[in-house]
């Protein structure tokens, strides 16, 4: 079998015919064609939508390992979750799929001719979100060798700062191919992310910047490396984003074609909800967390059933206990109207109040200008607004610690919890990245199936590569100990 990492570079669609075909993702990857830049954008576009959003993806392993998501009774759905099982088959097909799906298809526009910068600028973004995912969950990762096919069927793992220093310099290089680009063939709507607006795509590399260099600012040694790249994003002077990053083909009510979280825990075509739907709900832990603090958005982040909230200890056996059927789908809080919207809603990437906390991390620290209140302020603002919550200001001028940011003891530790409630079913992974470099949300359980004293800090590299590529793949990590390079 060959590698995972070296499957043909392009997926076909001959027939696309209206701009919604893409979503026919099920195409044949094996037949390569020669096709337009402009059809091979949102299939990887769209592809991103998936790996993050789709059923036990990037977006669902977070919520799990955040112990913002449990198990109605009537199911045994996440047993392994519950277990924290982590080995080289568990969630093994967010590492296949990024190679082989998006970053195969992003790999392909990096390679065009220079009439299509802004198609190689979106590539070179792309891959440097997605790089970055990867190096987060696993450590080193195959990239200077890897989507090669078979000019070299087994790549080489690079070492993960590395990589991590080497995306910095390639977002820097998207924005300036961008810049310099003339007389361009240039996307439009076909890029289901930002419509062609190249000026969004330049304020989306600098977002993802700063995301790398935040996620670095808790390692000895790395403030002045991190102050110069943050000057340079400023002197750069494009920005950061100014609103969720989603990808929208124009989802259709029809199998295989809604957004992926939608299809996968809101309904099915038929408007029956999924089993997924059915079987995940909210932990007791955050239902009581949220309540405790007066926390408007609950009820969007969870569907309130009609006896009021309730949630589930990660790894109860037995759910008869204290009351018979107490935990039955209808009476526990499943996810919520904030985070299951429709199933045309925007497959969300990169949420706009990340971007804000992120910045309210890297001031507070002295990393790059501004007010660390106000951009906390604005970061549970973006959260209220994209869940459709109302009365923010009231929220956080609550007298309460971990919620009003002068009212906090200690700052960070209230910007990595609220990030933890912004992304709770939308980005729910960089929450675990977080408390993995920070330890917040302090007092986060485990589950009760747990067999450690805590939850993994990485996943294992796949049994996948494993068997293909054996002879690169680095000895397996310790998946509760070793920590990825900014974590140590």
């Amino acid at each position: 079998m060959k590698s995972i990492l070296n499957i043909s570079l392009l997926i076909v669609i001959l027939l696309l015919t209206s701009c919604n075909d893409f979503l026919d993702v099920n195409t044949d990857p094996n037949n390569p064609t020669e096709v337009a830049p402009n059809l091979v954008l949102p299939v990887g576009q769209n592809y991103t939508a998936q790996l993050i959003q789709n059923d036990r993806r990037v977006n669902s392993l977070g919520n799990m390992m955040m112990y913002n998501w449990s198990q109605s009774d009537g199911f045994s759905w996440y047993s392994d979750e519950f277990k924290y099982l982590v080995t080289s088959s568990f969630y093994r097909d967010i590492f296949n799929d990024a190679y082989t799906q998006p970053l195969k298809q992003y790999h392909v526009l990096e390679q065009l001719t220079s009439e299509y910068d802004y198609y190689k600028a979106i590539a070179k973004i792309m891959k440097a979100y997605h790089y970055q995912i990867l190096v987060d969950l696993y450590g080193d990762i195959p990239y200077t060798e890897a989507l090669l096919r078979k000019e070299n069927a087994t790549p080489v793992y690079d070492d993960a700062k590395t990589v991590y220093e080497d995306l910095i310099v390639q977002l820097t290089a998207a924005i300036e191919l961008i810049d310099k680009a003339e007389n361009q063939v240039a996307p439009g709507a076909d890029d289901i992310t930002f419509g062609g607006d190249m000026d969004m795509w330049k304020q989306f590399a600098n977002t993802i910047k700063l995301r790398i260099l935040v996620r670095q600012s808790t390692m000895a040694g790395r403030d002045a490396y991190i102050k110069e790249q943050i000057n340079a994003i400023i002197a750069e002077g494009s920005g950061f984003i100014t609103e969720d990053v989603g990808v929208n083909p124009g989802f259709l009510q029809e199998e295989d074609k809604q957004n992926p979280i939608w299809q996968a825990y809101g309904s099915e075509v038929s408007g029956s909800p999924t089993m997924n739907n059915q079987a995940t709900c909210a932990t007791d832990y955050v239902i009581t967390y949220l309540t405790n603090t007066n926390d408007p958005r609950i009820d969007f982040i969870y569907e309130e059933p009609e006896d009021g909230h309730l949630g589930v200890p990660q790894g109860l056996l037995d759910y008869d206990t204290p009351v018979v059927d107490a935990f039955e789908p209808k009476k526990v809080s499943n996810i919520g109207p904030g985070i299951l919207k429709s199933y045309d809603q925007s497959a969300i990437i990169f949420s706009l109040a990340e971007s804000y906390f992120n910045q309210s991390e890297a001031a507070l620290k002295g990393l790059m200008p501004g007010s660390a209140k106000d951009f906390y302020q604005q970061g549970i603002e973006a959260s209220f607004a994209y869940l459709g919550a109302t009365g923010a200001p009231a929220y956080y001028n609550q007298v309460k610690d971990l919620v009003s940011y002068d009212a906090s003891t200690n700052k960070l530790q209230a910007i990595i919890t609220q990030k933890w409630i912004a992304l709770n079913g939308i980005t729910a992974e960089q929450s675990w990245f977080d408390y993995s470099r920070t330890g917040y949300p302090a007092g986060l359980p485990i589950s009760l199936l747990a067999s450690t004293t805590n939850r993994p800090v990485r996943l294992f590299y796949t049994s996948d590569e494993i068997s293909s590529n054996g002879a690169n793949v680095p000895s397996q990590p310790n998946a509760f100990t070793e920590k990825i390079f900014w974590g140590k």
